[in-house]
């Protein structure tokens, strides 16, 4: 990620293509600050997840042009060491957050496949699928503590700009927080798939036999699309049932 010592200024890597896409979000004032925020929170000495090289992995990792699919999240993890810059992504080594683990089960029920080892996502990721947070990033052990302080403002326009993609998109909106986004997105052009959240108090209402995986590789089969390799194809060991499920 590119900061500008000067001005504390964040931005994804330029090469990745969002710095142009994106150019009057990061020159407006809202977004400065957002800036003048997070330097507060550091001066302040408040631990903020993710670290500053990650705010915006999702971007560095799934560069504009790639962009094939999105999945919205709300914000980071908020445990030591958990947040990535993905939604719904810990890094590797870190234990299976619930929202993940059942994500994670779905998956398995899908597409029949095995269990992935890590719950880092970096492999959608870089397979052009836009793992985005609605705030991009919070206080330690403090859930949604950087909820409107601008990041919202920011990520919608985000999407602003993805209803623009010359490539049509598939949108995968669990929850409601991140159902409400429906109402902004292009349906003409793009697909979306709704569902409940995959949090152990809403996965049993709608999350669980969803199927978003084969649904979304079906779409983008249908577009002349490859599909996104979505897990392993090694059958999951007996022990790793055993936690999973």
């Amino acid at each position: 990620m590119s900061r500008d010592t000067k001005t504390n200024l964040l931005r994804p890597e330029s090469e990745s293509g969002w710095v142009d896409v994106l150019s009057d979000a990061f020159a407006n004032q809202g977004f400065a600050q957002l800036q003048e925020f997070l330097a507060e929170e550091e001066a302040r000495g408040q631990t903020v997840y993710p670290p500053s090289e990650d705010i915006f992995s999702a971007m560095n990792l799934t560069p504009w042009e790639k962009v094939r699919v999105v999945i919205l999240g709300q914000d980071p993890y908020h445990g030591p060491g958990q947040a990535n810059g993905l939604s719904f992504s810990v890094a590797k080594g870190v234990p299976l957050p619930p929202s993940l683990r059942n994500i994670y089960k779905e998956l398995a029920d899908d597409l029949q496949l095995g269990i992935p080892e890590s719950g880092d996502l970096r492999g959608w990721a870089e397979q052009g699928v836009l793992l985005l947070n609605a705030t991009l990033t919070v206080r330690a052990h403090e859930a949604g503590s950087h909820q409107k302080k601008g990041w919202e403002t920011f990520t919608d326009e985000v999407i602003d700009r993805l209803n623009d993609h010359p490539r049509r998109l598939v949108f995968i909106l669990w929850g409601s927080y991140a159902r409400k986004k429906a109402a902004v997105i292009n349906r003409e052009r793009h697909v979306v798939i709704e569902s409940a959240h995959p949090s152990p108090l809403s996965a049993y209402r709608g999350f669980f036999g969803s199927k978003p995986f084969s649904q979304t590789n079906t779409q983008l089969q249908e577009w002349g699309e490859e599909e996104v390799q979505w897990g392993t194809h090694r059958p999951p060991s007996k022990q790793t049932q055993a936690e999973l499920f």
